[in-house]
């Protein structure tokens, strides 16, 4: 056997193991010492996510339904690999991240003030805050994850424009 199988093949305990970006924990369930549960492996989170950071980044020169469509191609790819494992509480924190990054694009796309204004108070925002928020001097980041875009760029505002949910996908 050559150097290059001797990684791969042999005993070792499953914490130290990965395969095929899976790997394993103890389950801690009453009187099952020993047992282990898939999931999935750290690396592939983080890949996941650097993925994800990538179709969402302001400066791609995007639509916003093309953005979208990206961010819906690759997270069914991995869910459905994925879906053997319980990932559900990973996926509800990435996916609120997901849909701020989701409102800086927009807020980003916006770019001046006046139509910022216009847009919030389309949104339905009063006149007075509309102002206010659209000259804003608080950073892109921190706007997206204010009340006044989750409030007003909702989950079902973003679903309209073809945003699918993490979770939803994962319990179909």
């Amino acid at each position: 056997m050559g150097d290059d199988h001797r990684e791969k093949s042999g005993i070792r305990k499953p914490l130290d193991f990965q395969v095929l970006g899976f790997g394993f924990v103890p389950t801690y369930k009453k009187g099952e010492k020993g047992k282990y549960q898939l999931i999935a492996g750290s690396s592939k989170w983080k890949e996941f996510k650097a993925k994800l950071k990538y179709l969402t980044k302001k400066t791609i020169p995007a639509s916003f339904e093309e953005r979208i469509q990206r961010i819906n191609l690759l997270l069914r790819g991995w869910i459905n690999y994925f879906r053997p494992v319980s990932i559900q509480g990973k996926l509800k924190k990435l996916e609120e991240w997901l849909r701020n990054r989701l409102r800086y694009c927009i807020w980003h796309h916006w770019k001046k003030p006046e139509r910022k204004r216009k847009n919030l108070i389309r949104l339905g925002v009063d006149y007075d805050h509309a102002y206010a928020w659209s000259r804003t001097r608080m950073g892109g980041w921190a706007v997206a994850q204010s009340p006044i875009l989750r409030t007003t760029i909702t989950v079902k505002r973003l679903k309209m424009k073809g945003y699918m949910s993490l979770i939803e996908y994962y319990n179909r």
